[in-house]
């Protein structure tokens, strides 16, 4: 049996205790990890943000070291988006608090392992998307799959429950919506 083929079995295997399913597990997880995560690092070229395997890394030992439910393979990278997302806006935070004097407790991350200047403005994109989730929750947790998860329409779709089609309808809603947001 290929992991691939069965990813929503072994992750209740695991959640019910069983490491041998997180063993076979593991390798594919993190290859979809840094593949969600190098997908999300296209859109930051010399931004300040962290590298994939940074990310990659932390965001697995947050996942595997955590009591997280999954109820199935789209819920389980939905999550990891969630906390791709969370440790990206963290970590812009720090930079920016440290900048302006605040920053006397370190780092979390290797400081080598950090490209160019701090994003601030994936500080302000997560602000508006805070917005855009009080305003429509379901909008906003499309960009957050799609922008910071790095999945395909047909993935995305599938973990928000809709067609393709009205995932790009409200994408495109979403766009322009935090478009004037951010204006």
């Amino acid at each position: 049996m290929r992991v691939s083929e069965d990813v929503t079995g072994l992750l209740s295997d695991w959640q019910r205790g069983d490491e041998a399913a997180l063993e076979q597990l593991g390798p594919y997880l993190y290859d979809e990890l840094h593949r969600i995560a190098a997908g999300y690092m296209q859109h930051e070229r010399g931004s300040g943000t962290l590298q994939a395997t940074v990310l990659v890394n932390e965001a697995y030992l947050r996942l595997a070291g955590g009591r997280l439910t999954f109820a199935d393979r789209s819920h389980f990278f939905a999550l990891a988006a969630r906390m791709m997302r969370r440790i990206l806006v963290d970590y812009a935070r720090r930079r920016k608090a440290a900048k302006r004097g605040g920053g006397a407790g370190q780092l979390a991350f290797d400081e080598a392992l950090v490209v160019d200047e701090p994003d601030e403005a994936l500080v302000e994109f997560d602000a508006a998307l805070e917005k855009l989730a009080a305003f429509d929750a379901r909008m906003a947790k499309a960009v957050e799959l799609r922008f910071f998860g790095g999945m395909h329409y047909d993935e995305a779709a599938e973990a928000l429950g809709v067609s393709v089609s009205t995932l790009y309808e409200e994408l495109r809603l979403a766009k322009a919506w935090l478009k004037r947001e951010l204006a």
